[in-house]
């Protein structure tokens, strides 16, 4: 390993004074919050560095959140705790409440706060919901010594990173006060999830089709990526319009759907939100086996087969990212290690937060240990052969490779991989 310089060891002597101090074996307190935990290291004293992940370890993706937890652990012992010539720990936190069930917004600024004011940290891992992202964003751009980076591993919401249509006018530039990109993403956005199912529908022969949303941002994001892909496809929109979550009936519209003469539905939106209904509903009156398409918004895909008592069975669903059968050998090879100490077939997120944090010890490798330095190199990533195979970040901080996996629900709930499509940018822009 380099030695250090003068001006490194000064800095870590600075990042242990401001609060970076040691506990019992070694271990580095990094963010002083119950919604921490304490700083994981397997070298001798303590780290230089802490990278903190931020996930909702409760509630709804609490089993996925905590299992990524797992995998970045996993990750960094294989690293040896390493990244160039600075020891790294990790810190796992919460975002979320058991009483809400998800992610908590007090919870987000706290976390996001407490990264920014412990000098030790100097990368994230997160956020796994794109509403928390939001929060967490612009607090970490304007962090003292920062930006301090955030890598995600799962979030997908457009304006985070870009502009599309129906995004506000103020994104995504007021997630970065300082005029400075800290953020980036290993998965695609919703105009590249709703692009792909466009042309899973084209593949599928499905020429002329209905689209209904939620009401919801989400919903008309991948809603209106769909038809715009659609258009360019070739393929008549013959329909497009809301569903409203309220309602306890959605036959008249089924009827307006089988009025319209489609072979397909898509439907934009979240289960959640009375989805499972208008499937039921659909399904009555277009017949049981009339195909109909979803985003990502139908998962888990228990919940939509449980919720439908099985009547939606044969949907597809879309899901941004690749299932651990897609990934290269490189992947397959860090999943089959992983899946030997976790004792299952791991959580394809579990992946992608190994990943992140590759990208992050690579980045602080290449960098003078500062956060701003470090957050610079993050953006300029490139990865030849990584876990999910190559990839770099566009200046707005996408991911270039924007993979989403199709699948096929069946019984009793579960998700077949169905195929991977790409989107070429031509769909999206």
């Amino acid at each position: 390993m380099k030695r250090m310089g003068g001006l490194i060891a000064s800095a870590a002597a600075l990042l242990l004074a401001a609060g970076a101090s040691t506990a019992g074996g070694g271990a580095t307190v990094g963010v002083r919050s119950a919604n921490c935990a304490p700083v994981y290291y397997g070298g001798q004293g303590a780290p230089q560095l802490v990278v903190a992940s931020d996930f909702p370890l409760q509630g709804f993706y609490g089993h996925q959140a905590k299992e990524a937890a797992q995998a970045v652990r996993y990750e960094l012992k294989q690293r040896g705790f390493k990244a160039g010539a600075y020891t790294v720990g990790y810190q796992s936190c919460d975002d979320s409440t058991a009483a809400a069930g998800r992610w908590d917004s007090g919870k987000c600024a706290a976390n996001a706060n407490g990264y920014a004011q412990t000098p030790s940290v100097i990368a994230v891992i997160g956020t796994f919901n794109s509403g928390c992202a939001e929060i967490e964003i612009p607090i970490l751009n304007e962090a003292p010594g920062g930006p301090v980076g955030m890598v995600s591993p799962a979030n997908t919401y457009i304006g985070l990173t870009h502009k599309r249509a129906g995004i506000d006018r103020s994104e995504p530039g007021r997630y970065y006060p300082t005029g400075k990109r800290n953020y980036m993403r290993l998965v695609a956005a919703d105009d590249y999830q709703g692009a792909s199912t466009a042309m899973l529908a084209r593949q599928l022969g499905y020429r002329r089709v209905f689209v209904i949303w939620d009401k919801e941002l989400y919903g008309y994001n991948v809603a209106t990526a769909f038809r715009r892909a659609a258009g360019r496809l070739g393929m008549k929109v013959a329909g497009f319009t809301t569903w409203e979550p309220a309602a306890t009936d959605y036959r008249a519209l089924a009827r307006r759907v089988a009025k319209a003469h489609v072979q397909a539905v898509y439907l934009g939106g979240l289960e959640c939100e009375n989805g499972s209904k208008l499937v039921k509903d659909l399904r009555s009156v277009l017949g049981r086996r009339f195909p109909l398409i979803a985003g990502d918004g139908f998962t888990p895909f228990s919940a939509t087969y449980r919720h439908t008592g099985g009547v939606a069975r044969g949907m597809f669903i879309s899901e941004a990212g690749l299932t651990n059968g897609a990934l290269g050998a490189t992947g397959k090879a860090w999943v089959a290690g992983f899946r030997a100490q976790l004792g299952r077939e791991p959580d394809p997120y579990s992946a992608y937060s190994a990943q992140a944090l590759d990208v992050i010890l690579d980045g602080i490798a290449a960098s003078d240990g500062t956060r701003a330095v470090t957050t610079a190199r993050l953006l300029q990533t490139h990865v030849a052969n990584g876990i999910i195979g190559p990839f770099s970040f566009d200046r707005n901080g996408d991911i270039t490779r924007n993979a989403v996996t199709q699948y096929r629900l069946v019984p009793p709930g579960k998700g077949v991989v169905f195929r991977t499509i790409v989107p070429p940018a031509r769909l999206v822009n």
